[in-house]
């Protein structure tokens, strides 16, 4: 793409912020279709928003691909700083991404966990809705962690470990077969398997992701995991089961598993958490924080008028959010639906705000 300030930085990767806002990533997820305003100071990157584009040019959407639970502006902070400079800085750095971005009818995008102080976006008409995942944030000790689990969880991988042995070691193929069943089961059409293709062939070279199955003995596989990773953090990027072996406690297991392998590289283990309330219980169980993070959007009038009247797929205002919530996290719907999906929600603002 080429847009205002959307040129991809040579500075390394790995200093830019979290996995999902780095140039391989975005490549892997949206090949062609995105790019990124940003603050150079001292021909250094020092503030940078990413984003992918959807939707005709008369009706351009901003947004955040599949399969990237987190997005939205990355600022670097100024070592020593006194907390009101900092602040003040990051305000400024903020207002000046926004300025940046390019023209568009529609913005809508999850930020991270970390980047809460978002006024700049506020003063500019968005709107940011607060919405939760769980993360552990002290990996140190193993003990804690167990002890951390609710009673249930325990159970569950106690009765796990006399049924299946956890590996690493069967594949992309085998994993993603075992996703698709999860889909299958909610009548929904398999994820797009090219997508997961380009995410682990960027990833796997990095050393940025992992793979578990719980198996048993027939070599049947109850359940599956994919987790990607970055300098502080580990992600549960996706997980899934076979309908028929849900009662083996493999899920729990592979979890359990999962945290315990980010203890010796990571700092935080997310759990990328859904608004869902029957994943959000199961999350909750293994002890983590409460974490809230932002969804920030924006339209023009018009666009938000004609928007809603053209999208007849959502019944309300509920349902239609929480599509939005897993089509961006596992790729469920097409490419189009998505555009929809996205765009249905974003509120109607002040007859003040007009396109770019």
């Amino acid at each position: 793409m080429n847009g205002r300030d959307d040129a991809h930085h040579p500075a390394d990767p790995t200093s830019i912020g979290p996995i999902f806002h780095q140039p391989w990533w975005l490549d892997a997820v949206a090949p062609g279709r995105w790019g990124a305003a940003t603050v150079d100071r001292g021909g250094e990157t020092v503030a940078r928003l990413p984003y992918v584009v959807r939707g005709p040019s008369r009706m351009r959407v901003l947004s955040q691909p599949p399969l990237t639970p987190y997005l939205g502006p990355w600022v670097e902070c100024a070592p020593g700083a006194k907390r009101a400079a900092a602040i003040g800085d990051q305000l400024e750095l903020l207002a000046e991404l926004e300025s940046r971005l390019p023209p568009a009818s529609a913005f809508r995008q999850r930020f991270d966990p970390g980047m809460l102080g978002v006024l700049p976006f506020i003063w500019a008409g968005y709107r940011a809705e607060v919405r939760y995942t769980y993360r552990l944030e002290d990996l140190r000790s193993e003990q804690a962690l167990w002890d951390g689990l609710s009673g249930n969880i325990r159970r569950e991988i106690r009765k796990a470990r006399r049924r299946v042995k956890v590996r690493d070691d069967l594949g992309l193929d085998r994993l993603h077969a075992v996703w698709a069943k999860t889909f299958a089961r909610q009548g929904l059409p398999p994820p797009d398997h090219e997508r997961l293709d380009r995410i682990d062939a960027a990833c796997g070279p990095r050393g940025a992701r992992s793979m578990l199955f719980a198996c048993d003995d027939d070599d049947r596989v109850h359940a599956v995991a994919y987790l990607v990773s970055d300098h502080r953090t580990t992600y549960y990027l996706i997980g899934g089961g076979d309908p028929e072996l849900r009662t083996s406690g493999g899920a729990s297991l592979l979890m359990w598993e999962a945290i315990l392998r980010a203890r010796g590289e990571h700092e935080v283990f997310d759990f990328e958490g859904s608004m869902l309330k029957p994943v959000e219980r199961f999350f909750r169980a293994f002890g983590g924080r409460q974490a809230p993070y932002l969804s920030v959007s924006r339209a023009t009038v018009a666009a938000a008028l004609a928007l809603t009247l053209a999208v007849g797929a959502c019944s309300s205002t509920k349902s239609a959010q929480t599509q939005v919530d897993d089509a961006a996290i596992t790729a469920r719907v097409s490419e189009r639906k998505m555009y929809r999906l996205v765009t249905s929600q974003i509120p109607i603002r002040d007859r003040r705000l007009t396109a770019r």
